[in-house]
C-alpha cells in the first residue's frame, strides 16, 4: 500500500447511517440522508445517499486531474465537464458493491487529444481513481470536438 504525505485532510460525521444525517467539521457540507425507493427505502424528499456525495467528489476531482494533465501537455481542459453516474447493488459475492460511469466532455479538444488526457488523468493522477482501482468497475464515455 503506498503511503501519502498529507497536505488537506476532510472530516465528515455520519449519525444514523443511510437514514440519518452527514456533515463535515467546518459546515461546508450539511445533508440529510435517506435510502432510495429503488432499495426499498423512503427516498424522502430534500435527502441524498453516499452514491450521489461519491459521484459529486469524484466528478469534481477527476475534472481537476484532467485540467491538470492538460496544463502539463500546454492544453486548456479548464471547463471539461464530468458527469458521473454511480450505481449500487448487490455483488455475486455477497454483499453491494459499486460501478461508477463517467461521461467527459470537451468540445473544444479533439476526441484523441481529450482520451489520451482522460486516460492519464485515470491511470496516474487523480486520487479517486487510485482508491477504486481493481475495486470498482470504472468505464468512460469520451466526448470531444
Amino acid at each position: 500500500m503506498d503511503t501519502i504525505k498529507p497536505l488537506f485532510t476532510a472530516m465528515a460525521v455520519a449519525v444514523g447511517g443511510r437514514n440519518g444525517h452527514s456533515e463535515t467539521n467546518d459546515g461546508s457540507v450539511k445533508v440529510d440522508l435517506s435510502v432510495p425507493k429503488e432499495m426499498g427505502g423512503a427516498g424522502k424528499s430534500g435527502t441524498t445517499t453516499p452514491e450521489h456525495l461519491f459521484a459529486a467528489g469524484y466528478a469534481a476531482c477527476f475534472g481537476g486531474a484532467i485540467d491538470f494533465v492538460a496544463r502539463q501537455h500546454k492544453k486548456d481542459a479548464s471547463k471539461v465537464k464530468v458527469t458521473c453516474l454511480v450505481s449500487i447493488g448487490p455483488r455475486d459475492k455477497g454483499g453491494f458493491g459499486l460501478a461508477v460511469k463517467m461521461n467527459v466532455e470537451d468540445k473544444t479538444l479533439p476526441q484523441a487529444e481529450l482520451a489520451m488526457l482522460v486516460k492519464e488523468a485515470h491511470e496516474q493522477i487523480c486520487p479517486y481513481s487510485h482508491a477504486t482501482r481493481n475495486n470498482v468497475e470504472v468505464s468512460f464515455d469520451i466526448i470531444g470536438a
